[in-house]
């Protein structure tokens, strides 16, 4: 199991607002498995020791500095902290306090110091949250448990669920194949089992309205093939978990939801790409970092992809006009992360990617609320 405190967009919010003089980020990948977290404390101590060099050199106080560096040490000598880890972690200090996360996604080591945190990395655990409803489906019975990233799954109770396929259709069992009933045979299962999951959708209905988190179906056929036909919501996932769900835990579901949830994430990308591509031809789209972050600026930016480990350094001023830095320092932060701060302030949604998965190519690709 991974230990996983996920961020909420609360959380990115007041990160996102704070300001100071030393405001430190850290990010260091981790393990779940603690006889081999050694590596990863040692590697997060010289992070530590990094960060409080660049903000010395930048001239900070050096009674902030060491607040900042001391709390950090701390959280590095924590045992009990330790013990239990997932993939990533990611750590924000000031002065006054440490905040930390650990993250299922996997992050590479680094270390920033500036008058903001360096939060692009940790937007991806925003962006793909690993959060979902599964649907538990079969003859004998039906649940709709909701598995998390940071949490153990839970059974979600559900108001009006069938109990199973045959009380549903008032008889003992629905493989009845006498020909001395109206519906019989094949064609009769078929019809019970459209009425059974009908049933099913209707119940889930007042659940899910005004919800955005992915459905994903744990079944075998005919209900896995037949419940697509049936559903009206939005966000079920086209792969299903394909077993039988009534000897299956409710953790074991959610292990089994990941890949289906990657694919969903996936998927998500791809469509707001190809949103990308219809814009690119009527002028709503930029890829250019000095366009992006003057767009930005101005609140023009509806969707930003970016690349989360694009750390060239500057500064960009309240007109969107952008310095690039020779080094990155105390006295700068990294532009691509300011970028999407400003997208974020001003109402857009931001993509968190890896090198590759930015349309067009480049550190950062925007899909433009009008032209500029």
């Amino acid at each position: 199991m991974l230990y996983v405190d996920t961020p909420t967009p609360q959380d990115i919010a007041r990160l996102n607002a704070a300001r100071g003089d030393v405001c430190i980020s850290i990010y260091v990948p981790t393990t779940p498995l603690t006889q081999r977290i050694g590596e990863a404390r040692l590697k997060f101590r010289h992070l530590i020791s990094e960060a409080a060099d660049q903000a010395r050199a930048a001239g900070h106080a050096k009674r902030e500095v060491g607040l900042a560096e001391i709390a950090l040490l701390h959280l590095a000598e924590d045992d009990h902290f330790w013990r239990v880890q997932a993939n990533s972690l990611a750590v924000f200090a000031t002065p006054s306090g440490v905040t930390s996360f650990r993250l299922a996604n996997k992050l590479a080591p680094s270390t920033e110091v500036a008058d903001r945190f360096h939060l692009l990395p940790l937007m991806r655990a925003v962006t793909f949250p690993h959060e979902a409803f599964v649907l538990a489906l079969s003859e004998k019975g039906v649940r709709l448990v909701q598995v998390f990233s940071d949490m153990p799954a839970k059974k979600v109770k559900v108001p009006g669920l069938p109990k199973d396929a045959a009380s549903h259709a008032g008889k003992t069992t629905i493989n009845d194949k006498s020909s001395f009933t109206r519906i019989h045979g094949e064609e009769g299962q078929r019809i019970r089992h459209l009425s059974y999951l009908r049933a099913i959708d209707a119940a889930l209905r007042p659940i899910l309205a005004g919800r955005d988190t992915p459905l994903i179906v744990a079944a075998v056929d005919p209900l896995a093939h037949l419940y697509p036909h049936v559903n009206t919501y939005h966000r079920m996932a086209h792969d299903q978990i394909r077993v039988s769900p009534d000897a299956v835990k409710d953790n074991e579901l959610a292990r089994l939801s990941v890949p289906v949830l990657d694919g969903v994430y996936a998927e998500d990308l791809f469509k707001a790409a190809q949103v990308f591509e219809q814009h690119s031809s009527n002028g709503r789209t930029a890829t250019d970092l000095t366009d992006v972050a003057r767009a930005a600026t101005y609140g023009a930016v509806d969707t930003l992809f970016a690349d989360m480990n694009d750390t060239r350094p500057g500064l960009i001023d309240d007109k969107g006009h952008v310095t690039f830095a020779k080094a990155d320092t105390a006295d700068n932060y990294r532009l691509v992360d300011e970028v999407a701060r400003r997208v974020i302030v001003n109402g857009g949604k931001v993509f968190a990617v890896r090198a590759g998965e930015v349309p067009g190519g480049r550190s950062v690709g925007a899909i433009l609320r009008y032209p500029v």
